[in-house]
């Protein structure tokens, strides 16, 4: 198969699909990586890397579109990017479709098999795809959040872990998953005093203890989101629904009883954002704003300010499903994978994910319809 590698081009977006050792991987097996070159400069990759793995280098994106059968990316296709998009090719990203029905509607039109990371989903409700950038997102939650506290930032001049004789911030985690768990470790290990609220009890049972009972648990209800929103320092969003929309949990008016120069960082901006003025994704040059006094950071590529990391991070979760699909075709590999049936969002011009056609009011046709036509 031939697999293409564009540059990723969304802003500060220095993270690259994969690296030189998934190059090998792939050409050993006899498949052919065309790699934009500078594609990984970001990431600290050199052309003359993934040269020596195998690859072949190409001078731009319109050649990778053109000749690849499978395009791998890390961030959605940009509008000036849905013409270089061709039928029946096959995109592997992060969509995060629920939140734009314009990118939705964009690869219906160009018909392509479009496959979501952030979808692909094991036997046991397990987002393999997704669990490296939450992990990444939940330790820069914290990290950016006490940045932005500080008084130069706009925040309250607060230190996160306090000192002896100052008590600490306040961190309020919504959502127990792997972005609240990871930020709440972080955040414990700076001395911050950190509250978890999660709708599964036994989620919050397994923080509890694998936390030590350094957190506080609470249950996810109106009355507990209100009172623990309040005297937050820092509040983390870090609510998700596999392929839909994020639920705004945290109401406008709930904002505006914050403390002035508290910090909000919404993890779940991906998805349309958990907190209800998160009105609009920021840009790692431009990542906050401030609504009734409260810092707000919304910035919906953070692991792309740690590209080395997160690169290495991914490729290591993505690599072994991209070789299933190369070695055996697409359709082969969906008929003998049902995490990777549950990865497409949108094939032959039908959405075949239920949530994203519930997102925005389109018709859901089952992939099985699609397959079989």
């Amino acid at each position: 198969m031939v697999i293409g590698v564009p540059t990723e081009i969304k802003e500060a977006e220095k993270r690259v699909a994969i690296t030189p050792a998934g190059v090998e991987e792939l050409t050993r097996a006899g498949n052919r990586v065309l790699v934009q070159k500078g594609a990984g400069v970001g990431s600290g990759l050199t052309d003359s890397e993934y040269a020596a793995a195998g690859a072949t280098l190409v001078p731009d994106a319109a050649t990778v579109y053109a000749e690849a059968e499978l395009v791998l990316k890390v961030k959605e296709p940009l509008p000036e990017e849905y013409p270089k998009l061709r039928e029946g090719q096959i995109l592997f990203t992060y969509l995060h479709l629920a939140a734009s029905r314009t990118l939705t509607e964009a690869l219906r039109e160009r018909r392509v098999t479009a496959l979501a990371y952030e979808t692909l989903q094991l036997a046991d409700g397990s987002l393999p795809l997704l669990v490296p950038m939450s992990e990444v997102a939940g330790r820069m939650a914290v990290q950016v959040g006490a940045q932005f506290l500080e008084q130069p930032y706009g925040g309250r001049g607060v230190l996160l872990g306090g000192v002896p004789g100052v008590p600490p911030a306040e961190v309020v985690i919504i959502g127990g998953g792997t972005v609240g768990l990871n930020a709440a470790r972080v955040a414990i290990g700076m001395g911050a005093h950190v509250t978890i609220i999660d709708a599964n009890p036994v989620r919050l049972r397994y923080l509890d203890e694998i936390l030590h009972g350094n957190v506080f648990t609470l249950m996810s209800n109106r009355y507990n989101i209100q009172r623990s929103v309040a005297y937050a320092d820092l509040l983390v969003g870090a609510v998700l629904i596999a392929g839909a929309k994020a639920p705004r949990l945290v109401t406008e008016d709930m904002v505006r009883n914050m403390k002035p120069g508290a910090v909000i960082v919404d993890v779940a901006v991906d998805q349309g954002g958990c907190i209800e003025t998160v009105d609009h994704a920021t840009t790692h040059t431009d990542p906050v704003y401030v609504k009734h006094g409260v810092v707000h950071y919304a910035v919906s590529n953070m692991p792309g300010a740690v590209p080395r990391t997160s690169t290495y991070a991914l490729t290591n979760a993505t690599l072994p499903w991209v070789i299933r699909i190369a070695q055996r075709g697409l359709r082969a590999a969906l008929a003998e994978s049902e995490p990777l049936q549950k990865a497409v969002n949108v094939m032959a011009g039908k959405v075949v994910h239920p949530a994203v056609a519930a997102a925005h009011g389109l018709e859901y046709t089952p992939l099985a319809e699609v397959l079989a036509a």
